[in-house]
């Protein structure tokens, strides 16, 4: 008979005859079965994780379809993208832990069954083999193990970034909703006013009511008026305990604006001292600390190296007018903003240009994810500051 070098117990040596060698013989063959059987095992776990990662990666499709999907769907219950799988993997990982303990059972069993065979060596080459099979086995259901908690995290990890940045979406909405519910007071729309500070005073300011979270990147927009000189002041300013400097727009003296982001600097090639309105943005990236200033829709400069790989810190204090030496106060008044303020508002991402084309060209309003312009979250302080109502967009373009 021929011997099958697929499968060494094939090749081995021939016993002695008798009860021994059909003794052997048969354990040979049981051997033969239970490492088919560890194959077909194998087989069947490789299918179900197969399984499971086309499921999550259909999860992961339907996330991003739902993350720029800009329709009326927030009122609709969620699909489950995920099929027949549970909502925890964990079912999947104590099968596999059993069929590992499977395995150990039926390897002290064959151990039992050789020391039951009286008179014969077991064959070194026989048990080498097998321990070499079970070992590559084990690695095998390991490693699978392994990815599969590994997908299970990330799995969850973007179920909480999307849930995050859903329930901020939808806070917005909600607030958006009942500030038009109750109306703007004065104003046609709770967006419709802007901030007046004629006077360069130290006690002259508005302060936003809500603080910023920890971000990695923003984007700050407004409409700004102003014919100050020298300097139009600080129309920004952000301070957190520690740094009072967290983020600040200011041109004071003879300078540039500049944006500064943990008490680092970067000049910005704008110029608002024309007396007109002027739509202004701000992008940051922590990313290699990369920024963009726009001015009217335009991209008019960008660099990198501002404040790179340091996240906004959260839980401070913004206040529109004045810059900050201590957090909420100790103003000085020759930094002091002087002009009109307007539809001041911050994203927690980089806007896309067309974004801010649409707001600067009057096409539309969008409104910050983060801040969004609204009555109720602006207070003023000191004689001669107000609210007033805003000239309608199209009054406020550059050709107006």
């Amino acid at each position: 008979r021929g011997c099958d070098q697929s499968f060494p117990p094939h090749c081995l040596p021939a016993l002695n005859t008798g009860r021994q060698e059909e003794e052997l013989r048969n354990t040979v063959m049981q051997l033969r079965e239970t490492i088919l059987q560890q194959k077909e095992t194998i087989s069947k776990q490789l299918g179900t994780i197969n399984e499971l990662t086309t499921k999550l990666s259909l999860c992961a499709s339907a996330t991003d379809d739902r993350k720029y999907d800009n329709g009326g769907s927030w009122g609709k219950e969620k699909q489950n993208t995920m099929g027949d799988v549970p909502r925890d993997p964990n079912d999947t990982i104590d099968s596999l832990g059993k069929t590992m303990q499977g395995l150990k059972d039926r390897l002290e069993t064959l151990e039992q069954m050789r020391a039951n065979i009286s008179g014969t060596s077991f064959p070194s080459e026989l048990r080498d083999l097998l321990q070499r099979r079970l070992g590559e086995l084990e690695k095998q259901l390991l490693k699978k193990v392994s990815n599969l908690e590994e997908e299970k995290s990330m799995l969850s990890n973007a179920t909480a970034a999307y849930r995050l940045k859903t329930e901020s979406t939808l806070n917005a909405l909600v607030e958006r909703i009942s500030e038009l519910e109750k109306g703007g007071g004065d104003f046609k729309s709770p967006e419709q006013f802007k901030l007046s500070l004629p006077q360069r005073t130290n006690y002259l300011y508005g302060r936003i009511t809500k603080s910023l979270p920890e971000m990695y990147a923003f984007t700050l927009c407004m409409w700004i008026k102003s014919s100050a000189s020298p300097g139009i002041g600080t129309p920004f300013s952000y301070g957190v305990p520690g740094q009072a400097n967290e983020i600040v727009l200011i041109e004071w003296g003879n300078n540039p604006i500049e944006l500064l982001i943990n008490d680092k600097v970067a000049q910005l090639p704008l110029e608002v001292r024309d007396g007109r309105w002027n739509h202004i943005c701000i992008s940051w990236t922590t990313r290699d600390g990369q920024w963009e200033a726009y001015q009217n829709g335009q991209k008019l400069g960008s660099g990198d190296n501002l404040a790179a790989w340091h996240p906004i810190k959260p839980g401070g204090v913004i206040i529109l007018g004045q810059e900050q030496d201590v957090v909420g106060g100790r103003f000085d008044a020759g930094q002091a903003f002087v002009g009109e303020l307007s539809q001041v508002n911050i994203w927690d991402r980089v806007l896309k240009p067309v974004e801010i084309q649409s707001m600067a060209n009057c096409s539309s309003y969008i409104a910050g994810n983060i801040i969004s312009w609204l009555a109720s979250n602006v207070e003023v302080f000191g004689r001669g500051a107000f609210k007033r109502p805003l000239e309608m967009c199209q009054e406020r373009l550059p050709n107006a």
